[in-house]
């Protein structure tokens, strides 16, 4: 691990990594010192990269941080897509808001780890990424790019199964994780991994994972490191049409429009956002879009949410939530079963590489068949 550090990253930027961990977790110096057992003035020199650090000390400050021991040590990844909320709060201080997207970019950069070391080892294939030619530059283009990945996909006008195949499919790799951020996303190379907060109601852990989607496919014309205020608002209102797009082609919702009356509107809408498993906000925003419906309507369709009940009676069935039992996407998991099944992991860390998608009992049993 030393070595890995001493090639990889100086001191100095080991340091600055622990400095920015202790912010996030809200710790003074003194308070990490008496966490990991050392004086303050060791702390203040580790940060300053005056003082090197060994194994031990730094697995104990990872845990005294609640922080992925990988952030420490891994190099940063070329391109991180953020909400533009997190993009500012990364770079505004100690604040709560900070600290999340300081967290939140550990978390993406540690899923990132995992990923790689499959595909270095052989056991995962990395998709081709599938990236708009063109350049978009506004709502319309986003919608558009979002028609044309359905189409690559083979995916025609029909409801999504799962965002986190489609995804992998796309070439984005993406896990669903305790996080208090929505979500966030990187390309490393010629990798793409995305994180989705699993705190979410289940449409809208959907949308997040289509709206990260959307980062990846729109391409650098909408990475967080271009632009002024402005401009990121305009690039995330892209990205949001491009995801509400993916999950539900206006196509599909526009025949609820043509319903004779308020009432039969609502519930061939509320028929459209079951079958899509897409949340009401994004069905009502679809429907207005499309011209379906006034503002005043939309406003009381807003407020006026359908329940499980009328959810299963549209259907018949009751809608199976995305990104709930499923953790991560299908190809890495079969990838993490051949790397257990070939002995290149424990069941420990294939545990967690799962994500707690599965037990080290399920995980050894499926090994072994």
């Amino acid at each position: 691990m030393i070595a890995h550090m001493q090639e990889e990253l100086s001191w100095a930027l080991i340091g600055e990594r622990v400095r920015v961990g202790r912010a996030a977790a809200g710790l003074s110096q003194q308070a990490l010192a008496d966490a990991i057992g050392l004086e303050r003035s060791m702390v203040s020199k580790l940060e300053k990269g005056d003082r090197r650090v060994d194994a031990v000390e730094l697995t104990r400050i990872a845990r005294a941080l609640h922080w992925p021991l990988s952030s420490f040590l891994d190099p940063a990844p070329e391109v991180v897509s953020r909400r533009s909320a997190l993009a500012e709060a990364a770079s505004s201080g100690d604040s709560d808001a900070a600290r999340e997207a300081h967290r939140a970019e550990a978390v993406l950069s540690e899923w990132l780890r995992d990923v790689r070391q499959l595909v270095d080892d052989g056991f995962l294939r990395v998709p081709r990424l599938l990236r708009c030619r063109q350049r978009v530059t506004d709502v319309d283009g986003a919608r558009r790019a979002a028609g044309w990945l359905r189409g690559e996909l083979g995916l025609g006008e029909g409801p999504v199964d799962s965002v986190a195949d489609v995804c992998e499919r796309a070439g984005q790799f993406v896990a669903v994780v305790p996080l208090r951020t929505e979500g966030a996303s990187l390309i490393d190379g010629e990798i793409a991994a995305a994180v989705v907060s699993g705190d979410q109601a289940p449409g809208r852990r959907r949308s997040t994972g289509a709206h990260e989607l959307g980062h990846m496919v729109l391409g650098d014309e909408f990475s967080s490191d271009l632009g002024v205020h402005a401009s990121r608002e305009e690039r995330e209102r892209a990205v949001e049409a491009f995801a509400a797009e993916f999950l539900l082609p206006g196509g599909c919702v526009s025949p609820v429009g043509e319903e004779a009356d308020e009432e039969a509107r609502r519930e061939a809408l509320v028929r459209v956002s079951a079958t899509y498993r897409v949340s009401w906000t994004l069905a009502v925003t679809q429907l207005r879009r499309t011209g379906g419906v006034g503002w005043d309507e939309a406003r009381r369709l807003r407020a006026c949410t359908p329940t499980d009940v009328e959810f299963r009676d549209a259907l018949g069935w009751k809608p199976q939530p995305d990104l709930a039992s499923v953790r991560v996407p299908p190809r890495y998991a079969s990838a993490v079963v051949a790397a257990l099944r070939a002995a290149a992991i424990t069941p420990a860390r294939a545990v967690e590489m799962m994500r707690g998608q599965v037990t080290t009992e399920e995980l050894t049993e499926e090994a072994a068949d």
